[in-house]
């Protein structure tokens, strides 16, 4: 098994727990390490693609995830007046009979499901510590931890997130995040019957949506054109989001008009990384957002990163040697990453430039059909 027989992975995000459930499955020992003491989950929802529940399938989750989220099968176009422009359309299911061809959840209910599977694997999870450094040599790597603990492991993963500790310590002259010009509203509110699919509404000032997370929920996300990573205010949230939606009619109109201080808003800039392999450096090696972090334009950076999980996991359990597992993992996973990463912010750039749908639509469109491909 490529000589790995004990893992750390930094960060007990989607990519860290995934990874760490799939080594378990392959017999490998793994431990994660999270900087957050609470080992809390930012956000509201997350659309989820076919992609995304074919890799979540892959991981054993799917049967919960569609139990705990909500899945369907098309999406509504809908025009700023809330208008359905464009009906729900069902052509079949790509990716097969067990895959929905989306869905949405709320981000803390897939936390917990990955959560639950991560421990019902017997996998430790240390909280409230961060790596410190690490230090390599042929057979091992040291490990010094924030709590001024160290161990040897065979193997360190990054995978924490678009601001990685570890990318800067493998790659201080690597690319740093990068802003790409908007920010992402998104609320959880409670869903109306009539939103039983993602509804997508084009025309208006800004992009905007709706997809429901669970029998009784949905959440909306709105794309923002603003001039820097400057964070809003946070107790100036619910009248910032309205007075974005002050353009749009119907459900979303009505939305804006009914927020106030308890509704359950998040706000962040949008930045991407895009790192040239190679993606590891010895006996470490980054994956998911510490690798190629993307926008929402395509929904697919849960997906990616719990495909580079598998992915890894497989290589790591075959005959190939540690480092030719490695650099195989990276030329697996560099060109679907690259072009999600540079398809979702050339999609930001095409809204921004209010360019006809049509347009963004057919990047869209061949976007998610390479997306579909076998990983």
């Amino acid at each position: 098994m490529a000589g790995v027989e004990r893992v750390l992975i930094a960060g007990g995000g989607i990519a860290g727990m995934a990874l760490a459930i799939m080594l378990s499955r392959r017999g490998i020992a793994s431990e994660i390490v999270e900087i957050d003491p609470d080992w809390r989950v930012y956000g509201a929802g997350i659309t989820i693609t076919g992609p995304t529940l074919r890799a979540l399938d892959a991981l054993g989750l799917l049967d919960r995830v569609v139990a705990e989220g909500s899945c369907y099968s098309a999406t509504r176009i809908c025009n700023a007046a809330g208008e359905i422009i464009v009906p729900a359309r069902v052509s079949g299911q790509p990716l097969g009979p067990r895959i929905p061809n989306g869905g949405g959840i709320l981000r803390p209910v897939l936390h917990r499901i990955l959560s639950d599977a991560t421990k019902a694997d017997g996998v430790p999870v240390r909280l409230g510590v961060s790596l410190e450094s690490i230090e390599q040599a042929p057979d091992t790597v040291t490990v010094r931890l924030s709590d001024g603990s160290t161990a040897d492991y065979d193997l360190v993963v990054g995978a924490d997130g678009i601001h990685s500790s570890l990318r800067a310590m493998l790659f201080p002259d690597a690319p740093k995040p990068a802003f790409t010009g908007q920010g992402c509203w998104r609320a959880v509110l409670s869903r109306p019957a009539e939103i039983d699919c993602a509804h997508v509404y084009v025309g208006g000032p800004v992009k905007a949506g709706l997809t429901p997370v669970s029998n009784g929920e949905m959440y909306l996300f709105l794309l923002q054109v603003v001039p820097g990573t400057t964070r809003m205010p946070e107790g100036q949230w619910p009248e910032l989001l309205a007075e974005q939606l002050r353009g749009f009619g119907g459900l979303l109109g009505d939305i804006g008009n009914r927020l106030d201080t308890s509704s359950r808003i998040n706000y962040r800039p949008l930045e991407k990384v895009l790192l040239p392999l190679p993606w590891h450096h010895g006996r470490a090696v980054l994956i998911g957002d510490a690798a190629h972090a993307t926008t929402p334009h395509l929904a697919s950076g849960a997906g990616l990163a719990i495909e580079d999980a598998l992915i890894l996991s497989e290589l790591l359990a075959s005959d190939l040697p540690l480092e030719a597992a490695l650099g195989r993992f990276g030329e697996r996973r560099f060109e679907r990453c690259r072009m999600v990463v540079e398809n979702s912010v050339r999609l930001g750039e095409l809204e921004m430039a209010h360019a006809p749908p049509q347009e963004q639509a057919a990047l869209q469109r061949s976007s998610m059909l390479a997306l579909n491909e076998p990983i």
